[in-house]
């Protein structure tokens, strides 16, 4: 990493002395000021920073940064409260439009509230933020209302998977054995309920699409909608918005169900996809928020809703199995592989997905349950596995939660390990369904556990571990999770990442600065050994373009910031303040951002698969069918302020370039820099 003050120097030499400084201890601040009265407000003589003005500064930066982001002038949250993805509306990525929201955005405000909390003692926001999440990205009880049909011995019927979307509807096979869902019968012995206590992925905030009035529901309202359903290949832009709840009110004769499964016959029906990462988030933000309030002499003001967060945890853990649940290790063959038993599915990561569904119908009830085959090093969350298996306070009730989140934390940290480049990046991840559909993977390839190698899991347009805020993300918990364990063998992994980052990021004057922003894989790694890990020297990783993304770098200040504080290394302490400084110089009336050229608008364009044959309608009256675009099925986008820019680029103008303030990385930035001056606040 290089910085430059007028000329270019290097950083130090980077030294790792645990003992060389005593770090502020949780909830200083809180602890050293009256409530709601921060440092900022009392000045800097009786502030706990002593003579490191800077570090009152990132106080006072977050301050002022929370505010921009809670002022309701500046477009970040619907009238509901809901977080939107992003200000702008015309904004295509996972979600594809900017007033979509995912479970991702309320995990991030559940985390800047819990900062927020440790910050000036006033924990109503992070309450509210838990009860906001509950109310509208947890489905009621009225939106699964047929749980009480899922057979645990049968939890889904068998489809297969395909590279291509152009291989879809996937037909379902009752023939393929399943294996038994070992968690049903426990969770519901223990709350009460059939109820899935989880967030669904993706919500309409303000009901773009039109889906708001179907299956009873109310038109305007904030909906559950989902997209991706048709393989890795299918991308964002080749995608059909649909319903979560599908009562065929639109779509085509039987909705949009025959889009991806086929079937004999069709019910109406509702279905839900959970992303675990940011249910984890939310529970590592609500272990820091107890930690923080209890500091205080507040952990009774964040009881209930930290027990509603070891309550989600218990839930997670259907993200540990295997898709369909058969056994984990050379699962090769839709009817070869056998159907799991007990805990035999269980892959003890954190997958992609899991997802539940059922009939509308109350009165013939039936529902499914399944996991995911692919785990994703990105998606890990060591941090999350530590406090669901050790802390008291977040110990999931459900008699096997503890030792199942124990054995998920020895895992990761195995599957960070067997994952790590020779440069020190990590690679994908692996899966126990090559392809989907349990094929067999091409001879050769490293296995974990049994499970396969998968440079790029879940999606390859783009590949999923290109874009290097995965690897920002991850590590932040790693390096949360070493700071606060002082575990050796995230350190070793840390330590060598940390190298390859450091060097890979420069930084300048004012806003002067780069992160990597996409990367390329060659190799792969070795088979994994438990008692002799390989080195991994064929696999390697090459950094092909950077970027100012303003929200990962938030994201890598954080992690290099938990990793200095728990090993003295400076170089990573210099680098996080480093890009912190560069975030502030960047700041508008709305937040933090940077001029981002979108050359892939010229996808709008993209046609989309439609079976021969298949007609339908959205809910606004566009057609569906063979030769519709991305822009065809969503022709609201005409409507859009900036649509005109999109437009030009379609008929051959310039590239269209957009400042856009993303909800969760302003949340990102702002947590970043409450937590340098939580770790760094006082020196011995």
């Amino acid at each position: 990493m290089r910085i430059r003050r007028g000329s270019a120097i290097e950083i130090p030499t980077r030294t790792r002395h645990r003992t060389s400084r005593r770090l502020w201890v949780a909830g200083a601040v809180a602890l050293s000021l009256p409530l709601g009265l921060t440092a900022a407000a009392q000045g800097n003589a009786s502030s706990p920073f002593g003579d490191e003005p800077e570090l009152l500064q990132y106080e006072e930066q977050f301050l002022t940064l929370y505010e921009t982001i809670k002022d309701p002038a500046n477009g970040y949250f619907s009238d509901e409260g809901i977080p939107y993805h992003s200000v702008e509306t015309m904004i295509v990525e996972a979600p594809d439009h900017g007033h979509e929201t995912t479970s991702e955005a309320y995990s991030y405000l559940i985390w800047l509230e819990a900062q927020y909390g440790q910050v000036t003692g006033d924990w109503g926001p992070f309450n509210d933020s838990w009860a906001l999440m509950e109310e509208w990205m947890i489905p009621s009880s009225d939106e699964q209302p047929t749980n009480s049909g899922y057979n645990p011995s049968s939890p889904a019927t068998y489809a297969p998977e395909s590279t291509s979307p152009e291989d879809y509807p996937a037909p379902m096979d009752p023939d393929v054995p399943v294996g038994q869902d070992p968690l049903a019968d426990e969770l519901a012995s223990t709350y009460g309920t059939d109820d899935i206590y989880g967030m669904h992925w993706l919500q309409d905030v303000d009901d773009v699409y039109g889906y708001g009035a179907a299956c009873g529901g109310t038109a305007g309202d904030p909906t559950f909608i989902n997209t991706f359903q048709r393989g890795p290949q299918e991308s964002t832009w080749e995608t059909v918005t649909h319903p979560s709840c599908d009562d065929f009110s639109s779509g085509g004769e039987n909705g949009f169900l025959d889009l991806f499964t086929g079937d004999e016959a069709y019910s109406q029906q509702w279905r839900y996809t959970n992303a675990p990462d940011a249910d984890a988030r939310a529970v590592q933000a609500a272990y820091w928020a107890n930690v923080w309030a209890g500091e205080q002499g507040n952990a009774s003001q964040v009881a209930a809703t930290v027990e509603k967060a070891a309550m989600m945890g218990d839930y997670l853990r259907y993200s540990m199995y295997d898709k369909y649940f058969k056994e984990i290790g050379d699962c090769v063959g839709p009817s070869d592989c056998p159907a799991g038993s007990g805990k035999s599915s269980n892959h003890q990561l954190m997958s992609w997905y899991y997802a539940w569904g059922g009939a509308l119908d109350t009165s013939a009830p039936w529902a499914w349950r399944i996991g995911s085959s692919y785990a994703h090093f990105g998606y890990q969350n060591p941090m999350a596995a530590h406090v669901l298996s050790s802390d008291a306070a977040l110990q999931p009730q459900s008699p096997t939660a503890v030792d199942d989140w124990g054995n998920s934390l020895e895992r990761m940290i195995e599957f960070y390990t067997w994952l790590q480049s020779a440069e020190g990046a990590i690679a994908g991840g692996a899966t126990n369904s090559w392809e989907g559909h349990y094929g067999e993977p091409p001879a050769g390839t490293p296995t974990f556990y049994g499970m396969f190698y998968d440079e790029q899991p879940v999606y390859h347009d783009p590949p999923s571990n290109r874009w290097f805020g995965m690897q920002a993300w991850s590590m932040q918990r790693l390096a949360e999770y070493y700071y606060t364990t002082s575990d050796e063998r995230a350190g070793a992994v840390l330590d060598k990442w940390a190298d390859w980052v450091v060097s890979e990021v420069t930084i300048g004057e004012g806003g002067d600065f780069q992160i990597p922003a996409t990367l390329e894989w060659t190799g792969a790694p070795d088979t994994w050994d438990p008692a002799s890990p390989g080195d991994n020297a064929g696999l390697h990783v090459e950094v092909t373009a950077y970027s100012q993304d303003v929200g990962v770098t938030g994201s890598l200040a954080n992690a290099l910031s938990f990793y200095a504080a728990a090993s003295g290394d400076t170089a990573a302490q210099e680098t996080a303040s480093g890009l912190l400084d560069a975030l502030l110089a960047l700041q508008d009336g709305q937040g933090i951002s940077v001029p981002e050229p979108r050359e892939d608008y010229a996808r709008f364009a993209d046609e989309i698969y439609i079976p021969a044959g298949w007609t339908g309608t959205m809910p606004n009256g566009d057609p569906i069918e063979q030769g519709s675009t991305f822009s065809s099925i969503r022709t609201f986008y005409e409507d859009d302020e900036n649509w005109p820019q999109v437009e030009a680029y379609l008929n051959g103008g310039e590239v269209p370039t957009f400042e856009y303030h993303r909800f969760w990385a302003q949340a990102d930035i702002a947590i970043a820099l409450a937590t340098y001056t939580h770790l760094f606040g006082a020196e011995e």
